[in-house]
């Protein structure tokens, strides 16, 4: 049942729970401020300093969920089919949320919804790939 789940819905459930408690409301153009906020900064060897802010650590990890996402879509169970499908309904939502919510107008959420973009095309590709080597086979 969890395996038909697109991994990438729970970055984007993130980003919407920050938006909305945090960020001010989907109305509000404060989350990009929010998000840009510096965390830490890190002292380099070149003598310069990495700023690093929570936007930065939120697309690390986005990045992460998506090498998962991207491993699980080399299967060609029933499942993975149902997973291209959610992947795909995913990206409409986050294609509409940037479009029409100011607190989603942000590089952050472009990015992330570029991500889920890279998932579904991706999905769809290795499926493909994949049914026909398996019909190459038999």
């Amino acid at each position: 049942m969890f395996a038909a789940l697109p991994l990438l819905a729970l970055p984007v459930l993130f980003y919407n729970l920050f938006a909305l408690l945090v960020g001010g409301g989907f109305h509000s153009g404060h989350t990009a401020d929010r998000f840009s906020a510096q965390l830490m900064s890190v002292p380099m060897a070149s003598r310069g300093v990495w700023s690093v802010s929570l936007s930065d650590l939120f697309l690390a990890g986005s990045l992460v969920v998506l090498f998962v996402e991207l491993l699980k879509s080399t299967t060609s169970r029933q499942a993975a089919i149902i997973n291209h499908s959610l992947s795909m309904v995913l990206f409409i939502l986050c294609l509409v949320e940037f479009l029409l919510f100011p607190a989603f107008a942000t590089s952050t959420f472009f990015l992330l919804t570029l991500m889920v973009l890279l998932d579904v095309l991706a999905g769809f590709i290795v499926t493909i790939v994949a049914s026909r080597r398996e019909i190459d086979v038999r």
